[in-house]
């Protein structure tokens, strides 16, 4: 096909694709029913995972959720239960590839294929890159991407099959713009949001439209994993806050959910800008928590 004729068409489609999102802005989008499907989440035993469990009980979902604290998950699974969600739970360590596995095989065994995956569970360890130990990098690693791969690989099968599912990744801000005190942390997160849009690029190459994929990006939330966070730009989130967030985007099959949904706009802008701007929205911003440096802890 001529050149000319392709740049015509990708500008007909530019145009096309604007007008679609202005239309959407104002036009409620259509949700999916999640009634009946079976939702493994992974760290639901606390914060945004333990609330995205109490939003899939609303909706009629049948839970399994995975936490490496039995306490803590078999309490979710209890108020799942009494919000009349059909509930499994199970102490899973999500840093241990061979337990991941056996885990998922104890599942199809006893629960079905799951059909809805949220890889929510993380870690972060605030601290200058040489106060970070070396077992603490690796874990964050582990946990926060390679978890990703172990159980979406284990889990993808039956959907592929089927062509129907929805895969989620829990990401953060961090995923698109960095922190000081958090590369470890960053750096994960960034893998992260490669592993949504790679893995979205891919079941769309393969024709598994029927596959959904979904990345929510947070700024700071009020888990307790960070200690004292503040900033003057951002605020700082309830858990129930990011869940009512991830459970919209999930139901209207929205790829990239930022929690606010401005910070699209910083991050935008953060593309264009010149570092000295940049530098100065830096200043104004003044995000501060509790992180290691130089074996002191200290306030950034």
């Amino acid at each position: 096909m001529n050149i000319v004729l392709h740049l015509l068409l990708l500008l007909i489609t530019i145009i096309y694709s604007y007008l679609e999102a202005l239309v959407k802005f104002f036009i409620p989008q259509r949700r999916k029913s999640v009634a009946g499907e079976i939702v493994l989440i992974t760290g639901a035993g606390h914060g945004i995972g333990k609330l995205t469990a109490y939003e899939f009980a609303k909706q009629k979902s049948r839970l399994v959720l995975w936490d490496i604290n039995k306490h803590s998950v078999e309490e979710t699974a209890a108020q799942c239960r009494e919000l009349g969600a059909t509930t499994h739970a199970f102490v899973v360590d999500c840093s241990n590839r061979e337990e991941i596995y056996s885990s998922v095989n104890q599942v199809k065994k006893e629960v079905g294929d799951v059909t809805i995956i949220v890889n929510n569970a993380g870690t972060i360890y605030p601290a200058d890159l040489l106060s970070t130990k070396d077992e603490e990098i690796t874990k964050t690693f582990e946990i926060n991407i390679l978890a990703h791969f172990w159980i979406t690989k284990a889990l993808l099968p039956p959907m592929m099959e089927r062509n129907h599912g929805h895969i989620v990744t829990v990401a953060s801000v961090c995923g698109h713009g960095v922190i000081a005190y958090l590369i470890p942390y960053c750096s994960s997160k960034f893998a992260a949001v490669g592993f949504h849009r790679a893995l979205t690029s891919e079941l769309e190459t393969l024709g598994k439209t029927g596959i959904k994929t979904s990345c929510v990006c947070p700024v700071f939330v009020n888990t307790g994993f960070t200690k004292n966070p503040s900033t003057r730009l951002w605020p700082v989130l309830e858990t129930d806050a990011v869940a009512r967030n991830l459970i919209d985007g999930i139901l209207t099959n929205k790829k990239m959910i930022f929690v606010p949904s401005y910070i699209n706009l910083y991050l935008t802008l953060d593309r264009f800008l010149p570092e000295r701007a940049l530098a100065a929205i830096k200043d104004i911003q003044d995000i501060q928590f509790e992180a290691v440096v130089s074996h002191k802890t200290k306030m950034k």
